[in-house]
């Protein structure tokens, strides 16, 4: 007799059988997981690039800094755009990224000042050169302005004297280091004005010039004057000098009215300094406004750097001397300003970071690499000199949470390696500024409106600015001297640029570009194999 099954019960069995399969099914794949070719047709995320785990030793740019570059949001951005894919797979873009990366990266921020003089390599050439002796001109003239501040603020007031004495820089440091016949001289300049053609005329009528209406109410301090052997064979060496009293005869006569000024300039050794760095105070002669511009920037500087490290002794001075000349470094500072003050709270690290900020470049977007390396510091030999250091920073919850809001701090160490390791010598006037924010925006700020004068200056001095030439390329250049006349040597990497301008001028609008062409590990990335793979994709 047949059992008859009603339909709750059917339901209830089925229910039981799907409870079975599903538990078999659960069974297995925990046992046996399918294989990649099995499966198909199911639907899976996006795939990512995912990095290995940091050992603590891992400092070199390998492939963990390429493929966390490669999981950024910056990269994410960029792959996609065609014209930054047509550049990446240029050989000699690859070449430009490996070995001048600060090139790069400085014309990844002024893309439209690159594009075109990109085409030219004779005048990127011959600019790149200009740029590197007017950075080095500057610099001169920065740490003379910034550590003599008083005596060239009052220069900085008489522009046209201050330019014209630029221009004679070891005649009248010469004439400054006798400052009451400088005085009678820059009151009377027409008087003194034959002496241009005739510099012996000059010494036969100092040495007696109690017969020279303009000398014998001064009649000791030019005698002195010509007692003065180095003065005397300056004065001889430039005898235009005296024709440039008397082409500015105004300017001077205002110029010596001004007691305060006068006095502050001769007697602050500001023109004994301006003889020191002769050429480049010629250089910037060239334009009287902008070497007005540039006194008032670095006394600006030198007064920040002094307020910030709270010191007037000579141990200060050496300190200002040593950030007037690496004026770029407190620049790449301030814009990262957080991160470097949390750097500075622990001294013996940021000193030895410093002194070797290639090795740290690469921790740029990996703040657990470096959180990781500086907790087991004995592993690494770029910290293992200072572990102890490194550990108390790592132990530091707040330091190391302002170095993860911004990395990139790590990568401009690396951009200004230079300017830091010339830091390092004062790490104590360094870690003062570096803790001051409002010291040191105003000693960036000051730094880079004298680069700007320096560099109208310049092109006013070299005739490229009446030739159309781009200041703003021109500064860029000036800032990675270096990196630009490598750039210029390199043909390969030139003739990249210039078939790829447009590209490269489109790509560059991008911030993400800027942010990927400033990270240390981009010139490995694209010759990576993950890259490859990502661009076929």
């Amino acid at each position: 007799m047949a059992v008859r099954i009603s339909n709750n019960q059917r339901m209830a069995a089925a229910a039981a059988m799907l409870v079975l399969v599903a538990g078999g099914a659960y069974y297995v794949g925990r046992i046996y997981p399918p294989r990649a070719g099995d499966a198909q047709g199911t639907i899976a995320p996006a795939d990512r690039y995912h990095s290995s785990q940091v050992q603590t030793a891992d400092v070199g740019l390998g492939d963990t800094s390429v493929v966390s570059l490669m999981q950024t949001d910056a990269f994410e951005v960029m792959v996609k755009n065609p014209s930054f894919r047509a550049l990446a797979t240029d050989p000699g873009f690859m070449a430009l990224a490996q070995q001048n990366p600060q090139a790069l990266s400085a014309m990844a921020a002024n893309p439209q000042a690159f594009a075109a003089l990109a085409q030219n390599p004779k005048a990127f050439a011959s600019m790149a050169a200009q740029a590197a002796s007017s950075q080095a001109a500057s610099s001169q003239a920065f740490t003379a302005m910034a550590t003599n501040a008083q005596g060239f603020n009052a220069l900085g007031g008489h522009a046209q004297a201050f330019a014209a004495m630029a221009g004679h820089a070891q005649a009248f440091g010469a004439f400054a280091a006798h400052p009451q016949a400088f005085a009678a001289m820059a009151a009377n300049p027409q008087a003194f004005g034959a002496y241009g053609a005739n510099a012996k005329a000059f010494a036969a009528d100092a040495a007696h010039p109690a017969a020279i209406a303009a000398m014998a109410s001064n009649a000791q301090a030019f005698q002195a004057l010509a007692a003065d052997a180095k003065a005397m064979a300056a004065i001889s060496a430039d005898a235009k000098a005296f024709s440039a009293l008397a082409a500015n005869a105004q300017a001077f006569r205002v110029f010596a009215a001004d007691a305060k000024a006068f006095n502050s300039a001769a007697t602050a050794s500001a023109l004994s300094a301006m003889a020191t760095s002769a050429d480049a105070f010629k250089i910037m002669a060239a334009n009287p406004q902008a070497l007005s511009a540039a006194a008032t920037a670095a006394s600006q500087f030198a007064a920040a750097g002094s307020a910030a490290q709270g010191m007037n002794t000579a141990a200060g001075a050496a300190a200002l001397r040593i950030s007037a000349s690496n004026a770029q470094a407190f620049s790449a500072m301030n814009g990262h300003a957080q991160a470097f003050s949390a750097l500075a709270a622990h001294p013996q690290a940021f000193a030895a970071m410093a002194a070797n900020p290639q090795a740290f470049g690469a921790y740029a977007g990996r703040i657990e690499a470096f959180a990781s390396a500086a907790r087991a510091p004995a592993a690494v030999a770029a910290m293992s000199a200072n572990a102890q250091a490194f550990q108390a920073l790592a132990a530091d919850a707040k330091a190391m949470s302002a170095l993860k809001a911004d990395s990139q701090a790590f990568a401009a160490l690396a951009a200004n390696a230079q300017a830091f390791q010339a830091l390092a010598s004062n790490a104590q006037a360094v870690s003062a500024l570096a803790a001051n924010s409002q010291a040191l925006a105003s000693m960036a700020a000051s730094a880079a409106a004298f680069r700007s004068a320096a560099t109208s200056a310049s092109m006013a001095a070299s005739g490229m600015a009446a030739a159309g030439m781009n200041a703003q390329a021109f500064s860029a250049m000036a800032g990675n001297a270096q990196a630009f006349q490598a750039l210029a040597a390199n043909a390969k990497a030139m003739s990249a640029l210039a078939s790829n301008a447009q590209a490269f001028q489109a790509a560059a609008r991008q911030p993400a570009f800027s942010a990927l062409a400033a990270n240390p590990a981009f010139g490995a990335m694209l010759s990576s194999q993950a890259f490859a793979q990502a661009m076929r994709n």
